[in-house]
Protein backbone atom coordinates (compact mmCIF):
# COMPACT_ATOMS: atom_id res chain seq x y z
CA UNK A 1 0.00 0.00 0.00
CA UNK A 2 1.54 3.33 -1.00
CA UNK A 3 -1.26 5.48 0.99
CA UNK A 4 -0.03 7.79 3.57
CA UNK A 5 -1.49 9.19 5.86
CA UNK A 6 -2.99 13.00 4.71
CA UNK A 7 -2.87 11.73 0.85
CA UNK A 8 -5.83 13.30 -0.82
CA UNK A 9 -7.85 10.69 -2.26
CA UNK A 10 -11.25 9.33 -4.01
CA UNK A 11 -14.02 7.72 -2.17
CA UNK A 12 -16.77 6.00 -3.49
CA UNK A 13 -19.40 5.82 -0.92
CA UNK A 14 -20.67 2.73 0.09
CA UNK A 15 -23.30 0.84 2.41
CA UNK A 16 -23.83 2.75 5.72
CA UNK A 17 -23.32 1.28 8.84
CA UNK A 18 -24.24 2.16 12.53
CA UNK A 19 -20.76 3.41 12.73
CA UNK A 20 -20.51 5.81 9.19
CA UNK A 21 -20.32 4.26 5.69
CA UNK A 22 -17.54 1.64 4.36
CA UNK A 23 -15.83 3.49 1.26
CA UNK A 24 -13.77 2.40 -2.22
CA UNK A 25 -10.09 4.25 -1.60
CA UNK A 26 -8.84 5.30 -5.24
CA UNK A 27 -10.99 1.96 -6.69
CA UNK A 28 -8.64 -0.24 -4.57
CA UNK A 29 -8.74 -0.53 -1.18
CA UNK A 30 -11.87 -0.44 1.75
CA UNK A 31 -12.15 2.50 4.34
CA UNK A 32 -14.75 3.70 6.82
CA UNK A 33 -15.69 6.88 6.96
CA UNK A 34 -17.45 7.92 10.33
CA UNK A 35 -20.24 9.10 10.64
CA UNK A 36 -19.10 11.63 13.95
CA UNK A 37 -16.92 13.07 11.32
CA UNK A 38 -20.13 14.00 8.51
CA UNK A 39 -21.82 17.14 8.92
CA UNK A 40 -22.80 16.68 5.23
CA UNK A 41 -25.48 14.56 3.71
CA UNK A 42 -23.65 11.35 1.27
CA UNK A 43 -25.12 9.44 -0.76
CA UNK A 44 -24.41 5.37 -1.78
CA UNK A 45 -22.43 5.62 -4.67
CA UNK A 46 -21.57 8.70 -5.03
CA UNK A 47 -17.80 9.85 -5.19
CA UNK A 48 -16.18 12.67 -2.92
CA UNK A 49 -12.59 14.25 -1.98
CA UNK A 50 -11.29 12.71 0.93
CA UNK A 51 -7.90 12.68 2.95
CA UNK A 52 -6.15 9.57 4.67
CA UNK A 53 -6.92 10.07 8.02
CA UNK A 54 -5.04 6.67 9.81
CA UNK A 55 -4.05 3.30 8.24
CA UNK A 56 -4.88 0.37 10.35
CA UNK A 57 -2.95 -2.92 11.27
CA UNK A 58 -6.01 -4.77 9.25
CA UNK A 59 -4.88 -3.09 6.28
CA UNK A 60 -8.09 -0.84 6.62
CA UNK A 61 -8.34 3.01 5.93
CA UNK A 62 -9.82 5.85 8.27
CA UNK A 63 -10.56 8.66 6.36
CA UNK A 64 -12.08 11.74 6.82
CA UNK A 65 -13.84 14.30 3.85
CA UNK A 66 -11.87 17.34 5.34
CA UNK A 67 -7.66 17.53 4.95
CA UNK A 68 -5.96 16.53 8.11
CA UNK A 69 -4.36 18.62 10.30
CA UNK A 70 -5.28 21.94 12.10
CA UNK A 71 -3.99 24.45 9.60
CA UNK A 72 -5.49 22.94 6.71
CA UNK A 73 -8.74 21.63 8.17
CA UNK A 74 -9.21 25.47 9.29
CA UNK A 75 -8.57 26.80 6.14
CA UNK A 76 -10.83 24.97 4.08
CA UNK A 77 -13.63 25.48 6.73
CA UNK A 78 -13.03 29.27 6.59
CA UNK A 79 -13.23 29.25 2.74
CA UNK A 80 -16.54 27.12 3.37
CA UNK A 81 -18.53 29.78 5.54
CA UNK A 82 -17.59 32.19 3.42
CA UNK A 83 -18.71 30.87 0.41
CA UNK A 84 -22.23 30.44 2.93
CA UNK A 85 -21.89 33.57 4.01
CA UNK A 86 -21.78 35.07 0.21
CA UNK A 87 -24.65 32.73 -0.59
CA UNK A 88 -26.91 33.90 1.95
CA UNK A 89 -26.28 37.69 0.96
CA UNK A 90 -23.40 38.17 3.82
CA UNK A 91 -25.04 37.42 7.08
CA UNK A 92 -26.04 34.04 8.75
CA UNK A 93 -27.97 33.65 11.64
CA UNK A 94 -25.22 31.62 13.87
CA UNK A 95 -23.30 32.38 16.79
CA UNK A 96 -20.35 30.81 18.95
CA UNK A 97 -23.81 30.47 21.36
CA UNK A 98 -25.96 29.00 18.80
CA UNK A 99 -26.41 25.37 19.59
CA UNK A 100 -24.75 22.05 17.79
CA UNK A 101 -27.73 21.14 15.96
CA UNK A 102 -28.20 24.59 14.60
CA UNK A 103 -24.58 25.09 12.98
CA UNK A 104 -25.04 21.08 11.60
CA UNK A 105 -28.01 22.18 10.02
CA UNK A 106 -27.18 25.72 9.20
CA UNK A 107 -23.42 24.99 7.82
CA UNK A 108 -22.48 21.24 7.56
CA UNK A 109 -19.88 21.28 10.39
CA UNK A 110 -19.11 20.23 13.96
CA UNK A 111 -19.71 23.42 16.65
CA UNK A 112 -15.97 23.17 17.41
CA UNK A 113 -15.00 23.40 13.84
CA UNK A 114 -17.39 26.33 13.57
CA UNK A 115 -16.30 28.12 16.84
CA UNK A 116 -12.41 27.66 15.05
CA UNK A 117 -13.62 29.01 11.93
CA UNK A 118 -15.64 32.05 12.96
CA UNK A 119 -12.39 32.85 15.20
CA UNK A 120 -10.04 32.81 12.53
CA UNK A 121 -12.17 35.14 10.09
CA UNK A 122 -12.44 37.51 12.97
CA UNK A 123 -9.06 37.77 13.33
CA UNK A 124 -8.68 38.41 10.11
CA UNK A 125 -11.20 41.20 9.86
CA UNK A 126 -13.01 39.14 7.18
CA UNK A 127 -16.41 38.98 9.46
CA UNK A 128 -18.04 41.03 11.84
CA UNK A 129 -20.02 38.68 15.15
CA UNK A 130 -22.99 40.04 15.99
CA UNK A 131 -25.55 39.20 18.30
CA UNK A 132 -27.73 37.10 17.04
CA UNK A 133 -25.02 35.79 14.25
CA UNK A 134 -21.79 36.30 11.74
CA UNK A 135 -21.72 38.66 9.16
CA UNK A 136 -18.99 39.49 6.01
CA UNK A 137 -16.83 42.36 5.99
Amino acid sequence: MELKVGDKVSLTIGRKSQIGFTVLVDQEFEGMLYRTELYQRLEEGETREGYIKKIREDGKIDVSLTPIGFFHANATQEKYLIEKLVASNGFLPLTDKSSPDDIKYGVEMSKKAFKKAIGGLYKAKKISIEEDGIRLL
